[in-house]
Order: structure tokens, then sequence, then C-alpha cells
């Protein structure tokens, strides 16, 4: 026997691959959140995607008169003027002289006559999609939690006796009784949440499709509810590139044993003020005269200052930018989900045919992105692995608090992310502060183990011969003598 299972659009793409294609129609979705977390318009959305797609759809609601819903939905681009409505508030009418009924209050009539009221709405209307907003005041009218259960029962197999599909709201109680009796009831549920963290989504439950598990990024914009599913890193069959990303500069080419190699994760490394953008930069505008498509994201000033700075030494970014060979996003602090700005770049990778990706830096992401440290952390990774399977370069600055000398290779233990660590710091010989760059690690090719003077002009950057003579610069500790080169610390 052929399965029956048919899903249908919620009206939200990114909340359908969290189910997996959809809801199942002719089913109940509750839809459980705190107030003001957008239980509402995603019930909204699902009806206006029903209007599309020519279908009759019922939106019964009790807390909001018509006209409030119609303009809730029009702040944020949703309109579902063409929904039926069906009003249970007290005191309001219930399909009047044009083509409604009466409805007095449910204090006033027997239950049964109540449920036999709606009932008959619904045959006459014969939607195929319904939101009930909230389920609570199907409560209201009953004497005991027995008898809600029951009516609530009895309401969902005249639905789907009739092959409709249902999306419910409700708030959470204190009542955990009532919030057992809702979800045990309830064919999927959608969590919607709203903290530090920013707006996240979840399918808790799902029946017969099954779910994408975790929580989600959400956002309220001015187009309504968009959902960032968190991106898996797929595996890709692909030889490894044994071409390499350079700077142009020779002499931290040769550093770099020619270069770093293409799909990998490049750090940057260096305390404030040390070169780190700037070196980076420099490689975007060597990738620019090789032919190679490059994005930079900016998490740490402003595009109007990073092209400034930039010109000022050279590197035309301004240029570039008007070629359409590098593209320069400035991402607001605050205002995504880590999943959110994953598909920002999987975006920009698709459309522009990126293959060089450079992240400015970590700690204004971890500042800007909303979430916990940790778990920015994680996502950044899954968001360089994700990168690097698809053949894209990325390059990350990366800021440490020494001042002078190296402790460790990266912040927030992130040294495992990285394929290769380039580091530039500041040392203090004879009274005067200089900088040196050097290489930690590389994974997937050789490099020099020594230390090059570096320096930033006017006309660019200038690295200079291997230092030799001086011992303890990893430390901080410059001091001329014998010893060997400088230690590799990865």
């Amino acid at each position: 026997m052929a399965s029956r299972i048919t899903a249908i659009q919620s009206g939200i793409s990114g909340l359908d691959d969290l189910l997996h294609g959809g809801f199942v129609a002719g089913r109940m979705y509750l839809v459980h959140g705190k107030p003001g977390t957008g239980k509402s318009l995603l019930g909204m959305h699902f009806l206006e995607a029903g209007l599309e797609n020519d279908e009759t759809v019922l939106f019964i609601h009790g807390e909001e008169s018509r006209a409030e819903i119609l303009a809730n939905g029009a702040e944020v681009d949703i309109d579902i003027t063409g929904a039926e409505f069906l009003d249970l508030g007290p005191d309001s009418d219930f399909f009047t002289e044009d083509d409604t009924y009466d409805l007095v209050h449910p204090s006033d009539i027997e239950q049964e006559r109540y449920s036999q009221d709606i009932h008959d709405a619904i045959r006459e209307i014969d939607p195929t999609r319904v939101v009930v907003d909230p389920i609570t005041q199907f409560r209201y009218v009953e004497a005991n939690d027995y008898q809600f259960r029951k009516r609530l029962l009895s309401f969902m197999r005249f639905l789907k006796q009739r092959e409709i599909t249902v999306v419910v709201t409700a708030t959470p109680s204190s009542d955990q009784k009532y919030d057992t009796e809702i979800r045990s009831l309830s064919d999927g549920i959608v969590e919607v949440t709203r903290g530090t963290g920013g707006r996240r989504i979840k399918v808790a439950k799902h029946r017969a499709r099954g779910q994408m598990e975790g929580d989600h990024g959400m956002e309220i914009r001015d187009t309504g509810i968009d959902v960032f599913p968190d991106l898996v890193p797929e595996q890709y069959e692909r030889s490894f590139d044994l071409r390499r990303v350079q700077s142009g500069i020779p002499e931290l080419d040769d550093l770099l044993g020619g270069g770093f190699e293409r799909e990998t994760v490049a750090f940057i490394s260096g305390p404030t003020g040390a070169g780190k953008t700037t070196t980076g930069t420099q490689f975007l505008a060597q990738a620019a005269d090789d032919g190679i498509r490059s994005t930079v994201y900016l998490f740490e000033e402003n595009i109007e200052t990073f092209v400034h700075r930039s010109k000022s030494i050279g590197i035309p970014v301004d240029e570039l930018r008007e070629e359409g060979i590098l593209s320069v996003t400035e991402v607001e602090p605050l205002t995504h989900s880590s999943e959110e700005f994953a598909h920002m770049v999987e975006r920009d990778v698709d459309e522009r045919g990126t293959e060089l990706v450079m992240i400015d830096g970590i700690d204004g992401y971890t500042m800007s992105i909303q979430g916990e440290e940790c778990s920015l952390v994680r996502k950044l990774h899954a968001l360089t692995r994700l990168l690097k399977n698809r053949g894209i370069t990325v390059l990350v600055t990366n800021e440490i608090p020494e001042i002078t000398g190296i402790s460790t290779a990266t912040s927030t233990n992130l040294s495992y992310v990285a394929d290769s660590i380039m580091f530039v710091s500041y040392v203090e010989l004879n009274g005067n502060l200089r900088k040196v760059v050097g290489v930690l690690k590389k994974r997937t090719g050789g490099f020099e183990h020594t230390l090059r003077e570096f320096e930033i002009r006017s006309d660019g950057i200038h690295v200079g011969e291997p230092l030799s003579g001086l011992h303890g610069i990893l430390q901080g500790n410059p001091q001329m003598g014998t010893t060997g080169g400088p230690v590799r610390n990865e």
C-alpha cells in the first residue's frame, strides 16, 4: 500500500529544511514559546503559503482582532488578507451577516454547542490549513483537564478526517501536566526562544518524517521570519590542490615554503596593531592579480577605514572592488546568528564564485555574532570545514594578548582549526620596538624555521632576511648569542 504521507511547505524555507521537507499534510503541529518569540508570525507564514497555493485557510484567534493580526503581518511583509478569520475572543463577532455566524461568550452556552458551532463553521469554510492562536482558548471553556484533552482529541480527529493541517500556538504554562498534554497530542513540536544568543528555533518532535536535530538560528526581519539551519560540512571527492595562495612578497612566500596551500585554513596571529589585517589583505590583492575571486568579512572596522588604510600602503582595495574580483562585507555587531553568517558566506561563495575567504578577526566574530563564545568557536570550525570541503581557502586573523613573544599560537584554543599559523609579533631590541614574522605550523607543507624582520611602510609590506644571532624571541626576551635558531612552537 502506497504511503499517504505528503509534505507541505511551512512558508519558511529554512524551517522546511529542519522538518525534512515540511509539515505532514493532515496533522497537528504545536509552536511553543514565550510571548514575543514569533509564534503567531510562524503561523501566518504557514497560512500565507497556503494562499499563494490557492488554498482556503482559516485563522482561529482569541487574543488579537483580525485588524491587529493583519497589521502585525503587514509590518513584516506577510499578507493573509485572503484568509478566513474566526474570532473566539470575548464579546467578538463570529461570522456576522457578511458570511459569518454569531458566537456568544462560552460561559453563556453549553460546551457541546460551542464546539459544534466551530465544527459547523469549518465545514462551511472547508479550509486546507488552520492556525489556532493560541490553543489555550480551548481550555478556557472546559471544566477540567480531562474535558480539555477529550475536546482537543475530538478537534484533531475532526480536522484529520478532513485532511486539514493545523498549526496551534501555546505559551509555556506553570501547569506541567497541561504542557505535557499538548505536547503529547501534537504530531510535531516547534520550539522558539529568544535570549542572549538571539532568536533560536528547534524541532523537538516530528512524527513520520523526523527532523534536523539541535537548535538553529532564527531572525525576524522586514520580510518576516528567516530560519538558518546549522550547516553540516559535506565530504566531497576531490584531489588535493597543490597550488598555493601567495602574498606576492618573495621573502614572505619563502618563509611560508611557497605560500599557503589552497583548500586549507590559515591563521595570521599577533597582538593588536601588528599588521595582521594588512598582511591578509596583501594575500587578497595578490590573489586578485592571479585571477582568484576573494571575499573579506570585517568584524572590527568599517569598510571606509579598511579601504583607506589599504590604499595608504599601496593596496588598491577600492579598484579591486570596482572590478568585482574582491568583495568587502562589513558585519554589523549582534545582528546575525552564527548560522545566518554561515549561510551568508555560503551564498556569497555560490553567487560570486569566491575561492578565497578572509574572516577578520576572531575576537570581533565572537563579540559580533550572537551566542556563547565556546559555541561560536565550534560553529566557526564547522564553517571553515565546509569551505575547505568545497575547495575554498580560508584566511583568519586572530589577535593574541601578548605584546611581545608568543606563548599561545591562537586565542580561545583555536589552533586545532588551523592548518597553518603565521604570526607577526613585536620585539624590543636596543630600546626600539620592531616586528618579526614567522610560521608556527603548517600541516600540508614545509616552511622556514626562522624569523624575519617585518615592516609596513607607505609602499607596502617589507620582509627582511632571516634573523640570526638572536634567541629567546618567542619568549619575548630576545638576546644576542650563539644559540640555534628560534624554537618551533606549535
